[in-house]
């Protein structure tokens, strides 16, 4: 059964601009540390998939989660790089995860 916070998060499009939220971490989190704080664009919904956080730890895996490939420029995960302005990273985030910006925001929050 979808929430509302799932059917909201779910009609993301590719590009929307995301920040990665600031949340103290799960016990067990597929979230990435050094991503927490930095914005990107969604790239494409990659499913729905059971909620690895509770799979760990042999409960259902419910509510299901939705799973989006989001764009990260290197820059912003790092200030101090010194590759190319284009390159970037891409990363798997379970919706919970994710803020929607009304606008594309390049710098740590």
């Amino acid at each position: 059964m979808n929430t509302s916070s799932d059917a909201k998060i779910a009609l993301l499009a590719d590009g929307t601009p995301v920040r990665v939220k600031q949340l103290p971490p799960e016990i067990h989190c597929r979230t990435p540390h050094y991503l927490r704080g930095v914005p990107g664009q969604v790239d494409a919904l990659a499913g729905r998939f059971r909620d690895p956080s509770l799979l760990a730890f042999n409960k259902p895996g419910l509510p299901m989660r939705y799973l989006y490939r989001v764009r990260f420029k290197q820059k912003d995960i790092w200030p101090d790089y010194a590759g190319s302005p284009a390159d970037t990273l891409v990363a798997d985030i379970f919706e919970h995860w994710l803020d929607v910006l009304k606008e594309p925001a390049h710098e740590r929050a």
